[in-house]
């Protein structure tokens, strides 16, 4: 039988670029609420409970709610929100963290979406810590830059239908330290101490650039940049939609919004053999969103990773 899917919030950014991934394809039907029950709780339900895969892509209270709506056992759920990603019954949706974890996705019937910026974040510290090459204890700084469709409607419609001075530059927000992301960024790496976490948004529309910066004398037999290098590339190797770019990045500068457009994430190692910095380099709405919710559910129903992506 074909698999039926059903995007609950669907008119959102997320929602909307997941339908775009999922329109065309043949392997699938689509289920579509009316305009007019689009907040419907009974019609939600209903649609919720028809379905083989559901995407909420809903702020966190709706998302939670969503959930107690549905009643069919069968009905697999991809939540795009920040409510689940630290909840140990939820399975976190990065399958390329490890064996485990895809593992883990492939047989559940919940799995949390990662954050964008903690996807980044991620990609990089994640295999550092399980290798033993990063201690638990060590105090990280992440900065990472995101393209202003990250802010949902709202911003979109500030950067491009009424622009102030103040948004034709750089941005730094969250000055309190205490971005959303950053539990499930601690907590998924495994890390004793909450990273030090700067993001900045820009006038662009989609692309982040997410970079960690290390110390190599506290790093544990990684004493260079190359071999932080050497160890993310071999960890990652294989891997179809996350890649490490070979070391001495031959441009003289990285730009966030290389990877718009594409649901892969590339890894840059810089540095010497003093400090390094790891950039996670993807849009922010393809493998930092939409289309890590995609290949989430592709893993959910036994199908190519890949299938409808953007490579």
């Amino acid at each position: 039988m074909t698999p039926k899917v059903y995007i609950d919030g669907k008119d959102g950014t997320t929602g909307l670029q997941i339908y775009d991934r999922l329109a065309a394809r043949k392997d699938l039907e689509l289920l579509l609420i009316d305009e007019d029950k689009r907040k419907d709780p009974a019609e939600r339900k209903r649609l919720m409970d028809s379905a083989d895969i559901v995407f909420l892509c809903l702020p966190d209270a709706a998302a939670v709610e969503a959930v107690g709506l549905v009643e069919n056992s069968a009905t697999r759920i991809i939540d795009a929100s920040t409510a689940h990603r630290t909840n140990p019954d939820w399975a976190y949706g990065f399958p390329e963290l490890s064996k485990a974890h895809r593992e883990k996705i492939a047989g559940s019937r919940r799995v949390a979406n990662p954050g964008c910026h903690a996807t980044g974040f991620i990609s990089g510290t994640y295999p550092l810590a399980a290798l033993g090459i990063l201690p638990k204890d060590y105090p990280v700084t992440c900065y990472s830059l995101t393209g202003y469709s990250g802010g949902g409607k709202k911003m979109i419609a500030q950067y491009e239908e009424g622009k102030t001075e103040d948004l034709f530059s750089p941005r730094i927000y969250s000055l309190n330290l205490q971005h959303k992301h950053l539990p499930e960024m601690q907590k998924i790496c495994g890390l004793t101490r909450p990273p030090v976490f700067c993001p900045i948004v820009d006038d662009y529309y989609k692309g982040m650039a997410t970079t960690i910066s290390l110390h190599n004398d506290l790093l544990t037999g990684a004493g260079s940049a190359k071999a932080v290098w050497e160890a993310l590339s071999d960890y990652y190797k294989g891997e179809q939609l996350v890649r490490v770019a070979p070391f001495g990045w031959d441009q003289s500068m990285i730009a966030a919004n290389t990877m718009a457009g594409k649901d892969t994430l590339t890894l840059i190692v810089c540095g010497n053999e003093t400090h390094t910095t790891v950039t996670a380099l993807f849009d922010n709405l393809g493998k930092g969103a939409s289309g890590a919710a995609v290949q989430n559910m592709n893993i959910l129903l036994g199908l190519e990773e890949t299938t409808g992506l953007n490579l």
